[in-house]
């Protein structure tokens, strides 16, 4: 991500999570990052593609900076244990993220869609996790989808994420 593309992420990131999609203008996101309209649709040809791009973005950093860590795990828990780790690494650096995730994931509109289908992938990494350890006799058996699903949403709320 070069320099213009980071500034406009971290900051856009900022102003959605406080104002909402709705009311963030083009406007206050080029006054706030600094840049011309020129500079901006340089770069995306919309609000909705600077939104889709935060999106993507973050939970790219996310998934990316959890499979390295769970690749270099020798267990279950180790890769629970990483998981853990990285997710509030990452919220606690972009608290804004979990703002926008949790505010947009309901709705009907294409990107709540986008962001549900986000959510439900990472999910599916967790509930992975679990049943490889239940196979493993490292965890006692459960239900993975729900283990998981519970485990997302109350590590999100407990950091405030």
């Amino acid at each position: 991500m070069n320099k213009t593309k980071r500034k406009i992420f971290e900051t856009s990131m900022k102003l959605f999570a406080e104002k909402g999609y709705y009311a963030t203008s083009i406007e206050e996101i080029t006054a706030t990052v600094g840049v011309a309209k020129g500079t901006l649709y340089y770069h995306f040809q919309s609000k909705e593609e600077i939104f889709n791009f935060l999106t993507e973005e973050g939970m790219k950093l996310l998934k990316n900076s959890i499979e390295i860590k769970i690749n270099k795990a020798n267990s279950a828990q180790e890769k629970i244990n990483a998981v853990i780790l990285i997710q509030i690494k990452v919220l606690s650096k972009y608290p804004d993220f979990i703002t926008i995730l949790l505010s947009e994931i309901w709705g009907v509109e294409e990107r709540n869609k986008i962001f549900r289908n986000y959510v439900f992938e990472y999910i599916k990494v967790i509930e992975g996790i679990i049943e490889e350890g239940i196979k493993n006799n490292e965890m006692k058996k459960c239900d993975p989808e729900t283990i998981a699903s519970r485990y997302i949403w109350i590590n999100m709320f407990k950091f405030n994420i």
